[in-house]
């Protein structure tokens, strides 16, 4: 059995939405709460802006994971960041190596983009991720806090502005 990292295509967009559905399945998201869209996928991860860039893994050509990330910066390193949105690989075809191999092509990016460093993050309930993680070297920031704005709060915000 074949086993192979690559970038995604336009042809994989209908790919990418079952896997980005079967990670909120993971996740114990509802279904209504994905709002990304096959044209969504096309015009952010394909269009001349690209907001996002996914890695597709596949076995025997067929897809079985992805890593969902882009480029932030840090004005503290001087350099940009790699940021991992999302990674997963389906149920039955974990413990094979194909999410280390998705870490491990995206640090490759990382060091060709010359990034500073990698990061993600990872729910508390979910302790095998971060078992994984751990054991490949990475380690949990507890003095930072994820902070998320949204919804009417961010339409609050924003009509501070005129």
């Amino acid at each position: 059995m074949s086993m192979n990292i690559r970038s995604a295509t336009l042809d994989d967009k209908e790919a990418i939405l079952t896997l980005v559905n079967k990670l909120a399945e993971f996740e114990r998201k509802k279904p209504e709460e994905v709002q990304l869209t096959l044209d969504k996928i096309e015009s952010h991860c394909f269009a001349h802006t690209k907001y996002f860039h996914t890695l597709i893994a596949e076995k025997n050509k067929t897809p079985v994971g992805y890593a969902l990330y882009f480029f932030s910066y840090s004005a503290y390193a001087g350099a940009p960041v790699l940021y991992l949105e999302d990674v997963f690989v389906e149920s039955e075809h974990r413990h094979q190596g194909i999410g280390k191999a998705l870490l491990a092509k995206l640090a490759k990016l990382a060091i060709e983009n010359k990034c500073c460093r990698m990061e993600w993050h990872a729910f508390t309930w979910n302790e095998t991720a971060i078992e994984f993680y751990k054991n490949l070297g990475a380690t949990p920031k507890h003095d930072l806090l994820q902070f998320r704005l949204s919804g009417e709060p961010l339409d609050k915000l924003s009509s501070l502005v005129e």
